[in-house]
């Protein structure tokens, strides 16, 4: 369970039932918490470098470093020599005499990797991370560049895209130290069951939690899809990207804003219950029987894409993804999963949490030697032909335009995208903007689903589901200094704690609840909370 501040449900929550309202901004305990615009060229070209550019000078190149993930994904060609590496060092190395060198980083170990490397001078010129406590830690270290002079100098048009917003998050004590991404698509997770099992057990699609809990007994005990070894709730170890939906919200009881925003989850009324009605489920054998082994996720997606899962709850975007879309279709083809809203909390709301407006968190370490050369390449990714080229290709190869959204093209070898709009290339940017809500929604799952118009409407579903009584977090303005010294040792302790709760003997679950909160509060979450409290009513004192 990630220990995320949320807001309460009175008036001053920020609900964005129609998607039409601007959200919040997101917070967690520290300041620092995609998408790009544009049209592409509409021809079969690929764009030219920016006009700006300066020519080629003479001389041995200047070799930058980029952090880029790897996802394991299968059949992913070489991450530091494909089209859209090639495409940078063509438009961007070549014209400031430079070659562009990605080095990777898992996924799966992203934090930990960055620390070894941020600890041995050796991180990439450019590197990044999702978590932001980890950054604010960076800085208040003194590991990283202030980039204010370098984005005053060599980021105009990088500033102009992104707005004073979105870099806001990249702030500490005034300064900016990092690059946040923009984020367009707030959702953040979803539930996806299988409408086919539903509709072969004459079911309908759960609406609460009762109803949900009748209909995964149903799928154990009657295993509609007559597979080996059914699994009615698929999920992992906690930390990956299977989750538990809003379920933790859905339990909740009335508090005030204050408790709300600043109270660590583990103390919120009512999460000791959702916790025991999980273990309960885990008991019944309605979950996966070992998804605390399942570290990588691995098992879960097979499970997914076997045909085995009758529900599970992950991003809201996680069946179009190509790792889980492909598989299933060989595997499973009749396997129709539809996105639903089963966790509805005591005020008829179902409360879930929205991304903020930025995405990952771009950074330039302090033993970099190549600071004002990242700082360009970063620029020169805001130029909308760059993007759009990153994220869809060449019209013709990796896209065609159907009704001006683009509609991806399936690709293997070199073209192939390991992540969704190339976002682990395109590090100022998450999602799609084409102008509005449901053109972003369209074109994001235009590019997941390489044009398959059966996922473009569950995109469009998941995402209004799963932003319908959404909410994004309060802002502090200020780090949470506890949060940047405990705050890697109580994520840990977060997902050491979820997946044994879960597992646990029912007759151990209470006293064990209680132990593990214990020693979180005595382990930093005491101090975070309390400080949370201190910044909370310094703004609200201050706001009078």
């Amino acid at each position: 369970m990630d220990d995320r501040n949320a807001s309460d449900t009175k008036g001053w929550l920020k609900v964005n039932a129609s998607m039409k309202k601007k959200a919040a901004l997101l917070v967690s305990t520290v300041l620092l918490a995609g998408v790009a615009a544009g049209c592409g060229n509409g021809g079969n070209e690929s764009p030219a470098a920016s006009n700006d550019a300066p020519a080629a000078s003479s001389g041995s190149p200047e070799t930058l470093t980029v952090e880029v993930f790897d996802r394991g994904i299968q059949g992913q060609p070489d991450l530091n020599n494909n089209t859209w590496t090639k495409y940078v060092n063509e438009k961007f190395g070549k014209p400031n005499n430079a070659v562009v060198k990605f080095v990777t980083v898992p996924r799966s170990e992203e934090v930990d990797k960055l620390n070894v490397l941020m600890a041995a001078n050796e991180a990439p010129d450019i590197s990044f991370t999702y978590d932001g406590t980890t950054v604010t830690r960076f800085a208040k270290n003194k590991g990283l560049y202030t980039l204010d002079d370098l984005l005053e100098k060599h980021g105009q048009q990088l500033k102009a895209y992104l707005g004073d917003t979105v870099l806001a998050y990249g702030k500490y004590e005034g300064k900016q130290v990092s690059i946040p991404a923009k984020r367009t698509l707030l959702a953040w997770n979803g539930m996806f069951i299988r409408k086919d099992w539903l509709d072969k057990l004459g079911l309908p699609v759960p609406t609460n939690r009762d109803e949900l809990y009748d209909t995964l007994v149903a799928f154990r005990d009657k295993n509609p899809g007559k597979v080996n070894g059914v699994i009615p709730w698929a999920t992992a170890a906690a930390g990956m990207n299977y989750a538990f939906g809003n379920l933790f919200q859905s339990f909740w009881g009335p508090m005030s804003e204050e408790e709300f925003v600043t109270t660590t989850n583990w103390l919120k009324p009512g999460n000791k219950d959702a916790f025991k009605w999980l273990n309960k489920l885990y008991a019944e054998k309605l979950i996966s029987p070992d998804f605390a082994l399942d570290k990588t996720a691995k098992q879960a997606d097979a499970d997914v894409t076997n045909g085995k899962v009758g529900f599970y709850a992950a991003n809201w975007d996680y069946p179009m993804v190509q790792k889980i879309r492909e598989p299933l279709k060989q595997n499973a083809p009749e396997a129709s999963f539809v996105p639903i809203d089963a966790f509805k909390n005591g005020e008829g709301k179902y409360l879930k949490e929205m991304y903020n407006e930025n995405g990952l968190f771009s950074f330039i370490p302090k033993s970099s030697k190549h600071a004002e050369l990242a700082m360009k390449y970063l620029n020169w990714m805001a130029d909308p032909d760059v993007l759009f080229f990153l994220q869809f290709g060449q019209e013709g190869v990796n896209h065609t335009m159907v009704n001006g959204i683009p509609q991806g093209i399936a690709q293997t070898g070199e073209n192939m995208q390991m992540s969704n709009l190339n976002l682990d290339y395109t590090l100022i940017v998450n999602g799609a903007e084409l102008g509005d809500t449901e053109k972003n929604v369209k074109t994001y799952a235009a590019a997941l689903a390489a044009g398959d118009q059966s996922y473009e409407k569950l995109a469009v579903d998941s995402y209004k589901i799963n932003t319908t009584d959404g909410y994004t977090g309060f802002y502090y303005g200020v780090p949470n200094e506890a949060n940047i010294k405990y705050g890697k040792t109580l994520g840990d302790m977060n997902k050491q704690m979820t997946d044994r709760l879960i597992v646990a003997k029912p007759a151990e679950f209470d006293a064990l609840y209680d132990k593990l909160v214990k020693e979180y509060m005595d382990a930093g979450g005491k101090a975070v909370q309390d400080e949370n409290v201190k910044h909370y009513r310094e703004i609200k004192a201050g706001s009078k």
